[in-house]
C-alpha cells in the first residue's frame, strides 16, 4: 500500500511524514523528490523548467520506484510529494493502479494565512519564494479537484503529530 501524503508546499508533508513512518508496521518513507533531484543531475540537463514534475520521465519513474521498492520490501509507502497538476496525479494514480498497489491519497491542508507564516517562518529552510509561489496554485487545486481526490486533514489548529496519528489511524482502521 501506498500513503500519499499531498498537499502544498511548507503544509508540514516531511515532518508529518517522518513521524507518521514508526506509527504504520512495515512502513517507509520514499520521498519522490529524490527521483526528480535525478533527472535535475543530468548533464547536459534536460528542458528548463521551473517544476522537475513538468519532466515527462517524472511521473513514470515515481510509479516504477514504488512499484520496484514495494516488491522487493513489502510493506507500505509513505510518499510525501505535491502534485497540484490533476493529470499529473492521474497518471501517478492509474501507474499505480496498474500494478495493484492501493493508494490512500492524504491532503494536508491549512489556511492561506497560517500557510503563509509557517512558509515565512520556517526554521529549517527559512522563507521560500518557491514555496511561496504555489499557494495559489494549491488553492485552484484544491477549489476545482485535489480535495474531491483526497482524504483531507486540516492542520490549520493540528500539530504534525496529531495529523500523523488521525492519518495512522484512517489507514489502520
Amino acid at each position: 500500500m501506498i500513503v500519499w501524503l499531498n498537499g502544498t508546499h511548507g503544509v508540514g508533508k516531511t515532518t508529518t511524514s517522518r513521524l507518521l513512518q514508526p506509527l504504520l508496521p512495515g512502513a517507509r518513507v520514499l520521498d519522490p523528490e529524490k527521483v526528480g533531484e535525478t533527472l535535475m543531475d543530468i548533464r547536459p540537463t534536460l528542458r528548463a523548467t521551473d517544476d522537475f514534475q513538468h519532466w515527462d520521465p517524472w511521473r513514470p519513474l515515481v510509479v516504477e520506484t514504488a512499484q520496484q521498492v514495494l516488491q522487493y520490501a513489502g510493506g507500505t509507502l509513505i510518499m510525501p510529494q505535491t502534485v497540484l497538476v490533476e493529470r499529473y496525479w492521474r497518471e501517478i494514480a492509474d501507474g499505480l493502479a496498474g500494478h495493484g498497489i492501493p493508494v490512500r491519497h492524504f491532503v494536508l491542508h491549512t489556511d492561506t494565512d497560517t500557510l503563509r507564516d509557517r512558509i515565512r517562518n520556517d526554521t529549517d529552510m527559512g522563507p521560500s519564494t518557491f514555496r511561496f509561489s504555489r499557494v495559489e496554485p494549491y488553492a485552484e487545486a484544491a477549489r476545482t479537484w485535489l480535495h474531491d481526490e483526497a482524504e483531507v486533514v486540516d492542520t490549520t489548529n493540528t500539530t504534525a503529530e496529531q495529523a500523523a496519528r488521525q492519518i495512522a489511524s484512517a489507514v489502520l482502521g
